[in-house]
């Protein structure tokens, strides 16, 4: 067991390497190993509080786009994967009718935040368009674990 263990120590170790090698070669990709790093808190919402919005206001003043490829949350509307320029286009038309103020939710939760091809370029998008009240799901595993297994509601679902 000792064994494998020290096998496995050493490939996370060289996974380390080389992943931190790849960052440095491209100085565009940076290397994110927790949500943490890769977003700011107040650039995040919990899913607890976002559930909590949807039961108290029934999300009428909230927008919530899924800007990936996973089952929608309740309230809100498939923009398809930000990751293709389809996307991130259909994403861009939706923002541009609505108030720099305005409450904007968006996730993807396909996979882990540090390995989530949408959340970017969507993240991205939001932000050199000026929007001051929008927020990232944070759902760092990804929406089933993060949302789906805590209960919290889905769309058609009752």
């Amino acid at each position: 067991m000792s064994k494998i263990k020290s096998i496995l120590s050493a490939l996370s170790f060289f996974a380390l390497v080389l992943g931190t090698a790849h960052a440095q070669s491209f100085p565009e990709v940076k290397a994110f190993s927790s949500s943490k790093e890769a977003f700011a808190d107040k650039e995040l919402i919990a899913p607890a509080k976002l559930a909590q919005m949807l039961e108290e206001k029934g999300g009428s003043k909230i927008h919530i786009y899924n800007i990936g490829v996973v089952e929608d949350i309740k309230g809100a509307k498939n923009i398809g994967p930000s990751s293709e320029q389809e996307g991130l286009e259909r994403f861009k038309k939706e923002l541009s009718s609505l108030p720099k103020d305005a409450a904007i939710v968006y996730y993807c939760g396909c996979c882990p935040f540090d390995r989530c091809p949408n959340i970017r370029p969507a993240h991205k998008l939001v932000k050199s368009m000026g929007f001051t009240n929008a927020r990232l799901l944070n759902l760092p595993v990804n929406v089933k674990t993060d949302w789906m297994d805590a209960g919290y509601p889905m769309k058609g679902a009752k």
